[in-house]
């Protein structure tokens, strides 16, 4: 079993890239801002255009199972994605 450790900029690239490709404009066009809080658990709140959105948990484990298959040819599954908040928050891929 292999386990690969994002950190916090990695998942800010990521969900940079994600929100990129979905929004049709240049990832450094996007800004991130990763959290987390008891009631609401882990969150990014994402600026494009001016514009801002919030990301829930799910949203981001699917910008990083993107960002790990493209940077690292890892292909992995939601379950063995786990996002871990330290003295920062780090993503924890187990495959």
């Amino acid at each position: 079993m292999s386990v690969t450790i994002l950190s916090m900029d990695e998942i800010i690239n990521s969900i940079c890239l994600h929100m990129a490709e979905r929004k049709k404009v240049q990832p450094t066009d996007v800004l991130v801002e990763l959290s987390w809080e008891e009631d609401t658990g882990y969150t990014a709140e994402v600026w494009v255009q001016g514009r801002s959105q919030y990301l829930v948990e799910s949203n981001m484990v699917e910008a990083i199972l993107r960002y790990i298959y493209s940077e690292y040819g890892i292909r992995a599954y939601r379950e063995q994605v786990r996002l871990e908040l330290d003295e920062e928050i780090t993503a924890v891929v187990t495959v």
